[in-house]
């Protein structure tokens, strides 16, 4: 009789939290806690909890959901309804993937690790990183048993000691009394974390990389039930620990390194950091840490995103499927970012509320004892619905119209005025749900 090694099963969880960390942690990532640090100064912890619960938590919850209902994203989304569930999880993997975050992993290692060292800013130079960069990035996700290996064992690794070294040295080295915080962070530095942490986009990118985690598992041999569910949870864990160390160690320097908000942003000042801790090889470790953080997540990104339209249109491969996200990724990382940047931001801005509370929900339901069904639709249409309402406000259209309507709302000014709206709905769906036998007996077919 086959039984699975419980030493073996570790080391491959543990492997598979190192993947899912390195899919975390992009450029954003790494330059958002040192600048939130130098402006939140000695609210400076507050301010870091606030964005360790929506920058770590709530991704860790996103991963946690997925082990619990299922595969993917999709089987998620479906609680939702057919349509929801079938546009919400594209919208997701095309936002923050081909059309947004993966071109953004080549420009950013371009213009932080390419450009400062050897002075070359041109488009052919451009061009040329962009194609060598997603020619790497394609070949590391050819095959998707083996990207736990790559970023598991390799990339991953060299990154978390490039992080520790450049931490531990900022740490020691700039260690002067943290200055007043800035008027943002003056009276409320927990909510502006909150919200800080919450445009990481780390929720979203949680529910895309799920997939990645449960298909790495099973790989290497951990069974479908609730030894992957252990596992997938497991390694989601660790990867939010280390997630914290890491951003509470840069937030550290940001608020202690002098004259913290005299740079432009967080990695001109981590750029400093290096090279005040480690001399003339700093900006050249500091750009190696970029390109890792970036390349790592772009995997994450090109390997989730294609293995989820494999899946969702069988007629093409997971092969053709890297062909295509690569050739776009590659064509907009050339041609510039800002009018894709225009277009997803108020896409992400809708997608959010609606990430947030299918985490919740799943994470509920299984205490409830019931199949939630009234309470997902009704939650979820007027969280999509109210974030669609902000957006458009948020943006000029209509909002003579628009912000008399949405305005009452609790947190509206912080961009959480779905919050209240969509619990609202979601206890009414509830009492549906727990006084309806047909609505009971619905939810269990569709779940089936």
């Amino acid at each position: 009789m086959h039984t699975s090694h419980p030493v073996r099963n570790l080391s491959t969880i543990f492997i598979a939290a190192l993947m899912l960390f390195s899919m975390f942690f992009g450029a954003g990532n790494l330059i958002f806690p040192p600048a939130l640090g130098a402006e939140a100064g000695e609210n400076f912890i507050p301010a870091l909890i606030g964005f360790l619960l929506t920058g770590v938590a709530l991704p860790v919850l996103g991963i946690l959901a997925i082990a619990i209902s299922g595969r993917d994203i999709h089987d998620l989304a479906n609680r939702g309804g057919v349509i929801f569930g079938v546009l919400f999880p594209v919208l997701v993997y095309l936002s923050i993937g081909a059309f947004y975050a993966l071109p953004r992993t080549a420009v950013v290692s371009f213009s932080t690790a390419v450009v400062p060292i050897f002075g070359i800013d041109s488009l052919p130079a451009a061009a040329l990183f962009s194609a060598l960069f997603f020619g790497i990035t394609f070949a590391l996700c050819l095959h998707t048993g083996t990207i736990v290996d790559a970023l598991g064992k390799v990339l991953t690794p060299l990154l978390l000691l490039l992080l520790a070294v450049l931490v531990i040295l900022g740490i020691s080295t700039f260690s002067g009394d943290a200055p007043a915080p800035t008027e943002k962070y003056g009276e409320h530095p927990l909510s502006i974390g909150f919200i800080s942490g919450y445009l990481t986009m780390d929720s979203l990118a949680a529910l895309a990389f799920g997939i990645i985690v449960v298909s790495s598992l099973q790989h290497k041999g951990i069974p479908q039930g609730r030894a992957l569910t252990r596992g997938v949870s497991i390694a989601g864990i660790i990867a939010g620990v280390l997630l914290a160390i890491v951003y509470a160690g840069l937030a550290i320097i940001g608020a202690h390194i002098p004259q913290g908000r005299s740079f432009e942003d967080g990695a001109q000042l981590l750029s400093y950091a290096a090279e005040q801790t480690m001399g003339s090889w700093g900006a050249s470790i500091f750009g190696l840490i970029v390109l890792l953080a970036c390349l790592t997540t772009a995997v994450g990104l090109l390997g989730a995103t294609s293995e989820f339209f494999a899946k969702l249109v069988p007629a093409i491969s997971y092969r053709v499927w890297l062909v295509i996200f690569s050739l776009i990724a590659f064509a907009l990382s050339t041609l510039g970012l800002s009018a894709v940047l225009m277009v997803a931001a108020p896409i992400i801005g809708v997608l959010y509320p609606a990430a947030i509370t299918l985490i919740f929900l799943t994470l509920i339901e299984p205490f409830t004892g019931k199949n939630l069904y009234w309470t997902f639709r009704g939650a979820l249409g007027v969280a999509v619905a109210f974030a669609s309402l902000s957006a458009l406000n948020t943006l000029g259209w209509g909002s003579a119209i628009i912000a008399p309507l949405i305005s009452w709302s609790p947190g509206f000014s912080q961009e959480l005025g779905w919050a209240v709206p969509t619990l609202i709905a979601a206890v009414i769906g509830f009492v549906l749900d727990a006084r309806s036998p047909r609505a009971l007996k619905k939810a269990t077919v569709y779940n089936a």
